[in-house]
């Protein structure tokens, strides 16, 4: 049953109720008018309850904007939403085009810092989350007393002579729920093996991060990128006010899954919401996605926690080549993802959660 208002209602109950499902939820497909994002599709997603994401085609099938109740739960950069044919591949030129947002995929074929591999330059976090969809479908439907609404489609990144993968996407939540779903599944349709990076980038900014804000994640170790890192390791699971002058700091986490193989890892704000707790969770399986990355920046503007599960490091690709990390896919070979985004939301989920961890 769908829970609205306080009260759990099947569907006969509401559609006794309403005239349409639209007046309490559902899924619309628009598009972008202005400055570089116009042309933009876009699937804007209203779970009933105050809970509204955004997911973009013409971006990787990426969650941009999310909202509960009026709180922003994403960074967006200064950047701005913009549209594929401004991607800049060559060095840092990625950045110019990142627009934060609660989901940027990272990949296909490559992740992390610019790099030679193999013969060939790579740019930043590779082409995937400037890569447009095809084959983009939006919709809801009853199935029995849920209402389930996604938005579907497929991502290509190809080359002639070279890497030919695909990436088909789902997106999908339940009415009066407060977390939805992506399923991936990656599949290598070119006729050679390739190598195979995937990092989702999930960007989640003020008022949720701020002063006295924490993150929660089963972790066994932690070990800093860097130098600069380093300066931070004692306290990575610590959010300040933003600092000027930051300097952006990155953490390898070795977590433990719980029983079922699952990790979640969450950023808490412990006086957000009325006093109680009040946070963002991601949950994963660590068999797909057997890293676990933080980016922590504490600077003005640019003020962000990077929650990023991956198949990879984030060094270079040729950094996992060399140490025997780096994964490949054989002609018609296929891997699969799946993410759970979610909020928690007053002292009883934040204990539920933390009774979770391992």
């Amino acid at each position: 049953m769908a829970k609205l208002f306080g009260n759990e209602y099947t569907r006969a109950e509401l559609m006794r109720r309403v005239g349409s499902v639209s007046q309490l939820g559902g899924v619309r497909q628009a598009e972008l008018v202005d400055g570089r994002a116009k042309g933009v599709r876009v699937v804007d997603f209203n779970l009933g309850n105050g809970f509204e994401f955004t997911v973009v085609p013409d971006r990787a099938m990426d969650v941009f904007a999310a909202r509960y109740q009026g709180i922003s739960l994403a960074w967006h950069s200064s950047v701005g939403l913009a549209a594929p044919a401004y991607y800049e591949p060559q060095g840092l030129g990625w950045l110019r085009s990142f627009a934060g947002g609660l989901v940027t995929t990272c990949g296909l074929s490559y992740v992390g810092a610019p790099t030679v591999d193999y013969g060939g330059e790579l740019g930043l976090h590779g082409r995937v989350s400037n890569l447009p969809a095809s084959c983009v479908q939006a919709a809801g439907r009853w199935e029995g007393d849920e209402y389930l609404m996604w938005a579907t489609g497929e991502v290509r990144e190809s080359v002639v002579f070279g890497e030919n993968l695909c990436l088909q996407r789902k997106v999908w939540a339940r009415l009066g729920e407060r977390r939805f779903f992506i399923e991936d599944r990656v599949c290598n349709e070119s006729h050679r093996r390739v190598p195979h990076q995937i990092l989702y980038h999930i960007n989640i900014g003020f008022p949720v991060v701020d002063a006295g804000a924490r993150i929660l994640s089963p972790s066994v170790r932690v070990t800093p990128r860097d130098a600069e890192a380093r300066k931070g390791a004692s306290e990575w699971y610590i959010l300040t006010d933003p600092i000027p002058g930051f300097a952006e700091q990155v953490f390898y986490h070795d977590v433990q899954p719980d029983d079922e193989g699952f990790v979640r890892v969450a950023v808490v704000n412990f006086l957000l919401w009325h006093g109680e707790p009040f946070g963002i969770y991601v949950k994963y399986r660590k068999e797909q996605l057997p890293r676990l990355i933080q980016w922590k920046m504490m600077g003005e503007g640019e003020y962000v926690v990077g929650i990023e599960p991956a198949n990879c490091g984030v060094e270079g690709r040729n950094v996992d080549r060399a140490n025997g990390t780096l994964v490949f896919l054989d002609p018609g070979e296929e891997r699969e993802y799946q993410l759970e985004i979610g909020l928690i939301v007053g002292e009883e989920e934040y204990e539920a959660f933390r009774a979770l961890l391992p």
